[in-house]
């Protein structure tokens, strides 16, 4: 076998500015994940507030994505990197300055802001250095990140909260993300503007506030009383409204901030509905686990951070494996048994006491990796199979933003329901025991695991949901694919 040839020093400096980008903000979406316990016990807030400081930050990065190519355009992809990776490091410094969960969740949002460009103007950068020859290679750079943040996010952020205040969760960015911003300065080449493309200012004003009030509604069910409060009534219409209302100006505009004509193929439908819902259980589950080893059993954030570790195993194993079944045999052979692999090891979850084993939920938790490893990449691989070489930036941004955006869905509703459920199992103490201020005895302990249970029978739904467009995506290779393409 041929060797593939060797990258120039260029594109590895360049490399190394994207990868430095990259893994601060995905780390981030992770890292916090085993300090929303000790957030919630100092600040004094409940699970259904402190939800907000992962929903925010997801939420955010799902909002400012679909404006990076239009601001690659406009101040070229060096400007808008450098301004990505200042913004992210001001965000952080500031959240590690926090003086209430508030404040948090603002500083968090502004992190966000920053964050979620890093990653496509970073591919965006890279794709320009290398070339389309080098694109296998480069791609495989750029996964690093991907691949290290579920394994090492949760156990970093333990070892900090073990060691250190938990404003250091944030403060370490600040180093590193100076180092990415020299380096960025010295080693990115500046890039042609294009002036004749135009943001799509109105759908941004829709969107934006419209994934807001769905969200914060659903946030809102946990502690207004339930689906009839008028508040939450009031937020989910309000939002649903906005939302649709994009929709139509999307499909009417010539440059939409999200080009929803793509969902009229088929093949990128159905991939974009089980990106979503992946994200959904990837995200909640994220948020739900460390809560329950903190809450229920006691354990420390480092332990949690540790019991979190199986999951981005399993899904290391199967990354790769999973993504040249999928090229050789189709996504639609391999995604399926990813997907019902994915589900077993959520249901282990939806049985949870107060006495699990911790052996059990670790290999659970692998298994689930394995599931996640076999699902994730072959999925976004197929969002891509009938489009043109046009589309697929638009297509990259949009399958980006619907995993954020059920990922801050899914953290909101879960959130919901284990708030409400341990409302309604322990009463007038729930807000004491959420927040650490009150011990629990056995009986209570039972109580809120049980909680913990039932909000993982969502997760297992949200699993059991994306078999469906599993079943649809193609089940022939993608060179086949566009090997039929071409003699039609």
């Amino acid at each position: 076998m041929a060797r593939a040839p060797r990258l120039e020093p260029i594109i590895i400096k360049t490399g190394i500015v994207v990868v430095l980008g990259a893994v601060m903000s995905i780390l981030d979406a992770t890292i916090v994940a085993v300090a929303l316990r000790t957030l919630s016990h100092d600040f004094r807030v409940d699970v259904s507030t402190i939800q907000w400081v992962t929903t925010g930050y997801l939420l955010a990065l799902a909002i400012v994505i679909p404006v990076s190519g239009w601001a690659i355009h406009r101040v070229g992809a060096k400007t808008v990197y450098l301004t990505s990776l200042s913004l992210f490091v001001l965000g952080s410094a500031l959240s590690g300055l926090a003086w209430s969960a508030g404040s948090l969740i603002a500083f968090r949002v502004l992190q966000g802001l920053g964050g979620g460009m890093i990653m496509p103007v970073g591919q965006s950068i890279m794709a320009r250095t290398a070339g389309p020859q080098r694109m296998g290679q480069v791609m495989g750079i750029i996964g690093v990140p991907q691949l290290l943040g579920p394994i090492l996010g949760p156990v970093i952020g333990g070892v900090i909260i073990a060691n250190a205040s938990w404003r250091w969760i944030f403060f370490v960015n600040v180093p590193v993300g100076i180092v990415a911003l020299w380096l960025a300065g010295r080693t990115l080449q500046p890039s042609q503007r294009d002036r004749a493309h135009r943001l799509d200012l109105m759908g941004f004003a829709l969107l934006s506030p419209g994934l807001a009030l769905i969200v914060y509604g659903l946030a809102d069910v946990g502690t207004s009383g339930g689906f009839g409060d008028p508040t939450v009534v009031g937020s989910l219409l309000a939002g649903l409204a906005l939302c649709a209302a994009f929709v139509g100006h999307s499909l009417r505009t010539e440059e939409p901030l999200i080009d929803l004509r793509l969902f009229r193929d088929r093949t990128f439908a159905v991939a974009s509905a089980g990106i979503f819902l992946v994200g959904a259980t990837l995200y909640g589950t994220m948020f739900l686990l460390p809560l329950y080893y903190q809450i229920v059993r006691g354990n420390s954030a480092l332990v949690a951070g540790l019991m979190m570790a199986p999951q981005g195993l399993g899904a290391a194993i199967t990354m790769r494996l999973g993504g040249l079944a999928a090229d050789r045999r189709g996504p639609g052979s391999v995604v399926p048994w990813g997907v019902v692999v994915l589900a077993a090891g959520t249901f282990a979850y939806t049985q949870l006491s107060a006495t699990s084993n911790y052996w059990v939920l670790g290999a659970a938790l692998f298994v689930r990796g394995l599931g996640m490893g076999s699902t994730m990449m072959p999925t976004f691989a197929a969002s891509y199979y009938n489009l043109t070489h046009a589309d697929v930036p638009k297509a990259t941004s949009t399958t980006n933003i619907l995993r954020q955006v059920g990922g801050s869905l899914g953290v909101a509703v879960f959130a919901a329901v284990l708030q409400t459920q341990i409302a309604h199992h322990v009463g007038a103490a729930s807000a004491a025991l959420q927040t650490g201020t009150l011990p629990m005895s056995g009986p209570t302990l039972a109580a809120v695991a049980h909680a913990f249970g039932t909000s993982f029978w969502w997760s297992f739904g949200a699993s059991v949901l994306a078999l469906g467009p599993a079943l649809l995506l193609p089940r022939r290779g993608l060179a086949a694919v566009r090997a039929a393409a071409a003699t039609d």
